[in-house]
């Protein structure tokens, strides 16, 4: 199955370049991989010089590209035109069930399809994917439940040159984690998924949720936030049981590439009891090295005042140059 899912990624469909893929980046192409539940959407990005490496972008739960590529204030919030401009290629995919990929039957959908999804992904870009030629180094970059998943595929392949984790940590505070989950509701109901057909099993986030669930109070944008609501995303739960034993202890250790991990200060869900583990940056590495091995070279970065969605802070351009001094320092080495 894997050999087959390998081999379709190649067979690419190639969308329209997006307009203006902003300063310092070349061309964009979207496309559509296949997968043996449907399509994967891709959007490639590459840097106005060459490059060889690729940093491949996966949302999580309640978000899709968007989260990635925003549009609003660009020159802020928008994490792919950062990475663009700094040199590196980017490739955001959209999980199955989750923006333009197709939405399977609900209950099929688990973190660790995602993980080999990824896996095959990876495999494909160091072939050369959209056209593009090979990338030699490529970093898996993961918010919330995607960093789980880049946990996952890390451990089991070893194929990676760096993950970087985001709303990620092994302090879940739990009650927190079930305070947000009771904020979910069938996407069927909200307004914003009206006419799609998704079965009861597709959540989103009931509306006037998200500020208290991923935002650090004080610290975003009002338009971000009404932007935000307009473009949250679907989920089922099924993608979950697996996709949290990746904050278990044990599993992070096997990973032998660099590791970035980044939280908002304010992260209710990642920062442990009373944002304990997220005071500062020293903290958070401190609090994490015991689940990591040395050959991953554990960095840790916070983003003061941002809660769990950090690209969407308003200080979030702190958080773009920390990954940049990290992929220059440490991937790229």
């Amino acid at each position: 199955m894997a050999a087959v899912a390998a081999a379709a990624l190649l067979c690419v469909i190639p969308g329209v370049a997006q307009a203006d893929p902003g300063p310092g980046a070349g061309e964009c192409s979207s496309f559509s991989s296949p997968v043996p539940q449907g399509q994967l959407a891709s959007t490639l990005c590459l840097p106005s010089a060459p490059t060889d490496t690729l940093m491949v972008l996966m949302s999580g739960s309640n978000y899709n590209g968007t989260y990635w590529d925003f549009q609003y204030q660009p020159e802020t919030y928008n994490f792919r035109r950062a990475m663009n401009a700094a040199g590196f290629a980017t490739l955001i995919v959209d999980r199955l069930g989750n923006g333009a990929s197709t939405h399977p039957p609900s209950l099929t959908l688990t973190a660790t399809a995602t993980a080999q999804a990824l896996h095959e992904i990876v495999q494909t870009a160091r072939r050369g994917i959209a056209g593009a030629q090979p990338f030699g180094k490529v970093v898996t970059v993961g918010h919330s439940l995607t960093s789980g998943t880049s946990v996952i595929e890390a451990t089991s392949h070893h194929d990676v040159d760096g993950v970087l984790l985001t709303g990620y940590s092994h302090a879940l505070n739990i009650s927190e984690t079930l305070g947000v989950i009771s904020t979910y509701y069938q996407a069927a109901n909200d307004p914003v998924f009206a006419g799609q057909n998704l079965d009861p099993g597709y959540l989103t986030s009931r509306p006037g949720t998200r500020m208290h669930d991923f935002h650090g109070e004080g610290n975003v944008d009002p338009e971000v936030l009404a932007i935000d609501e307009r473009t949250k995303e679907t989920f089922s739960l099924t993608e979950y049981p697996d996709g949290l034993t990746s904050t278990l202890p044990g599993m992070s250790s096997f990973i032998t590439a660099p590791v970035l991990i980044v939280n908002g200060g304010l992260d209710r869900l990642a920062c442990g009891t009373n944002y304990s583990i997220c005071r500062d940056s020293a903290t958070l590495q401190a609090a994490e090295a015991p689940f990591f091995g040395p050959s991953a070279k554990l960095q840790a970065f916070v983003l003061p005042g941002s809660g769990h969605s950090v690209n969407l802070a308003r200080n979030t351009v702190a958080y773009h140059r920390a990954v940049i001094d990290w992929m220059n320092s440490t991937v790229r080495q």
